[in-house]
This record gives C-alpha cells, structure tokens and sequence, in this order.
C-alpha cells in the first residue's frame, strides 16, 4: 500500500511594510511512496509546483490508481509521487501561495512565507532520490515541450555530470521538441538587473531577483544534488491533453528506466532542439508587446515584439523563437526569452 506523509505547518506573515503573506494554518503536504523489494531507481515525480498547473496532478492521480488496481506494477526501485507541491496555490487556483516556489529554491533556516515552508520539505525529498520529473503546464497555446539541463561541465554556476542520462529520457518522453539553456540565461539577465539597479542606487542584493541563483528550482536543485531532472511542460492549463500528456509521460519514464514490465519506449523521431540564450526584462509598467506572442513563435532578426514606456522599438536581435513571453511581468522581471537552434539532440530518434 501506499505510504502517505502529512506534514501540517503554522502560517506566518511577512515583515511591516513589506508583502502580504500567509498569516492562515497552511495546508498539508503529502507524498506517496511505492517500493518494490528489487534495486533500481529511485524516482520523483511531482505536479502543481505551480497552483494553477494541474496537468500533472490529475496524470499522477491516475497513475496511482492504476499502482491500486495492479494494472501498473513497478518491479524495481522506487518511485515516489507528490500531486501537488505547493497546497496553498493549488487550494486557491493560482500560480503561487506568496511567491513563485520554482526561483531561489533552497532549504531555508528560518522560513518566512509559504514557500520557504514548503521548500524545508521539498528539498531533502528532491535530495533523497535519483531523478526527477516535473510536470507543468503553460499558459497560451503551442505544443507540449521538456526542458533538459545543461550539457557535462564543471563550471561554477551549474556543473553537472549525468546529461547523457538526461538525453537519453528526453528522446523517449513523447514530445518533440527539448529546450536548454535556462540557468545561464537567467543568471546573464540576473547580471544585467544588478548593473541597473547599482546605476538606480539600489544594492544587488535588495531585491532577491538580483541574485545569480534566484533561477533555482526543483529540477536545478535536483541536479546540485547530484540527480537529474527534466521539467516537462505538458501543453496549455486549460488543454484536455495535457493531462494525457503527462500521463503518458510518467508511464514511459518508468519503462525506460525498466522499472516497470512496460515496454521500453520507443524514440520520438526528429525533435527539435533549441537553446535559450537571452532574457530581455520588462523595465516599466507601460512596456507593451505589439502582439498577443506564445511561446516558440518565430521571430527573424530586426522583428519589432514590442515598445519601452518612452516609445523605443524592442526588435529580435537575430533569427529564431520567443519563448515564456509575459505581458504581466513586473519591471525588472523577465519580460520573454529568446532561444535559437541547437545540434544537441542531432540524430534523436
């Protein structure tokens, strides 16, 4: 049977003057552990990070009710479940509690608001496991997509050792299309940001965006613990496929990694590879996008995507896609990425 760990916290309430917070009992967590008496893995996979991000819930939901009619049996290692990772968000329907739980994420000694809460609980859970899968949605349209950690390297800010592991997952996930890039990219917008807060007279660290390792969230904590880890985003919030989609992936994943009787997958054909490799912020309230942009749209180098507050063009500064476009950024935030074609994935399939 499945093992269930509630973990009920007190709420707390933020510093005078500064955001509101949680001052209400927060909800429990629960995780759901199954072991087989074999070796082999041992597997995370969680949902609704993200409140509003509900795919991956209802995919894990069903498979856990397969796991109880023993339609589905893992034969090897372990695999354990978390439906929702962040209750507050979930419970209210929107994105985050107090604040997004996928940036800064670290184990936090005296916790301040609802995610510092949650990420004490989230972060030895990540450490205790090998791998990883995160299911997200988004917002807008477009096909589903999986974000893959950097390549091998022993770099300060992201060194990692097990990108083979993380490609060989990728080919089989049943998406076509693998997005890289993410930690350096942020951390470059991140050096940015500092530069101009310093020329505004600001500190770098007055904001917690100013710092280089505020991009940090479950899939980067899972690999500074040594694991891997693969955010899948499924498809839109609202799409009735994104569940399938997730579901489907957390079935391939285990058979791929042989720890069910499933079949092992078969590679997507021909996925399409790109690189994230810049991060344009917004910079005031009245910055406009001179469309209604969705992810991987294409954009071709002098492309006008929008206007700053005092009329300057903001144009593409070279051929390729935009991606996590957002017209409710605040300034100082991210704004869009944009990403260009990468060899990485060459000969998949």
């Amino acid at each position: 049977m499945p093992w269930l760990f509630a973990a009920p916290r007190k709420g707390v309430s933020g510093p005078p003057g500064g955001p509101a917070m949680t001052t209400a009992p927060l909800p429990p967590l629960q995780s759901i552990h199954i072991a087989s008496p074999a070796p082999g893995p041992r597997l995370l996979v969680t949902g609704a990070v993200h409140g509003n991000e509900v795919c991956g819930t209802l995919a894990i939901r069903r498979v856990l009710a397969e796991i109880d009619a023993g339609t589905l049996v893992v034969r090897r290692g372990s695999v354990t479940f978390v439906p929702v990772c962040n209750p507050l968000a979930y419970q209210r329907g929107q994105r985050a509690g107090d604040r997004n739980l996928n940036r800064a994420l670290e184990p936090r000694p005296q916790p301040q608001d609802n995610e510092d809460h949650l990420a004490n609980w989230l972060c030895p859970l990540l450490a205790a496991h090998d791998g990883l899968l995160d299911l997200h949605s988004f917002s807008g349209g477009g096909p589903p997509f999986v974000m893959v950690g950097p390549r091998e390297n022993s770099g300060p800010l992201e060194p990692f050792s097990q990108a083979a592991t993380e490609e060989a997952l990728v080919r089989v996930l049943g998406v076509q299309r693998a997005v890289d890039g993410w930690l350096g990219t942020y951390a470059g917008g991140v050096a940015r940001r500092a530069q101009q807060a310093r020329a505004d007279g600001l500190a770098p660290d007055a904001l917690p965006e100013l710092h280089p390792r505020y991009g940090m969230g479950t899939t980067e904590y899972m690999r500074s613990q040594g694991g891997w880890a693969l955010t899948l985003e499924c498809g839109a919030h609202t799409s009735p496929e994104s569940p399938q989609v997730a579901w489907r992936a957390i079935h391939r994943t285990l058979a791929h990694l042989q720890m069910t009787d499933e079949p092992p997958p078969q590679p997507v054909a021909g996925i399409e590879a790109l690189s994230l490799h810049a991060v344009v912020d917004r910079q005031h309230p009245d910055d406009r996008f001179v469309r209604d942009w969705h992810s991987f749209d294409a954009v071709l180098a002098g492309m006008l995507i929008g206007h700053r507050a005092g009329g300057q063009a903001v144009v593409a500064p070279g051929d390729g896609w935009l991606v996590f476009p957002n017209d409710r950024a605040l300034p100082r935030q991210e704004w869009f990425y944009l990403a260009r074609a990468s060899q990485r994935l060459a000969g998949a399939g």
